[in-house]
């Protein structure tokens, strides 16, 4: 396994729609091994393929806390299938989007069906921090990032320092 760059807003690339995966096979297994190592080494708690450069619709969560067991959960093309109409406000913030955090309102609680690690079909009834999780990282898949919820004012102030922070790197 090895640590992989996470790239930061404004890259193009996390901008633009992941592309489904035709299989998991050993290239995806990797990938997800690779995302999974990173994700934990920044630390987070959710990554998304295309947050590592690579426009595939993979992503990877593990919500456990420091001292508590591992539980990653792997998903190749994850869709929603099902989002409650109970909205729910939560912080979120972005290994893309580093020190910067927001109260985002999203459904409470989603269902979604992915293929896992091993490629099996499956179907997973999230709510609370898990399905806020899941919607965030589906919509990294899509080309969305959290700070599209924001107001334009918002939003603008945001891109315009981590602009800036681009520049001075």
């Amino acid at each position: 396994m090895s640590i992989l760059k996470i790239l930061k807003e404004p890259d193009p690339i996390l901008r633009k729609k992941s592309a489904p995966v035709a299989s998991v096979d050993k290239h995806i297994k990797k990938l997800m091994n690779d995302m999974l190592e990173t994700m934990y080494a920044a630390p987070g708690i959710g990554l998304a393929a295309a947050q590592v450069g690579i426009l595939k619709r993979v992503i990877v969560i593990d919500l456990a806390k420091d001292g508590e067991k591992k539980s990653p959960l792997f998903f190749a093309n994850p869709v929603i299938t099902w989002k409650s109409e109970i909205l729910e406000k939560k912080e979120e913030g972005c290994l893309s989007i580093p020190d910067y955090f927001a109260e985002i309102k999203r459904p409470n609680a989603c269902h979604v069906s992915y293929l896992d690690q091993h490629g099996k079909e499956k179907k997973l009834k999230a709510e609370g921090l898990l399905a806020t999780c899941i919607q965030h990282e589906i919509d990294h898949c899509d080309g969305i990032l959290f700070i599209d919820y924001l107001s334009k004012l918002k939003r603008m102030f945001i891109s315009k320092k981590l602009a800036k922070l681009k520049k001075q790197q």
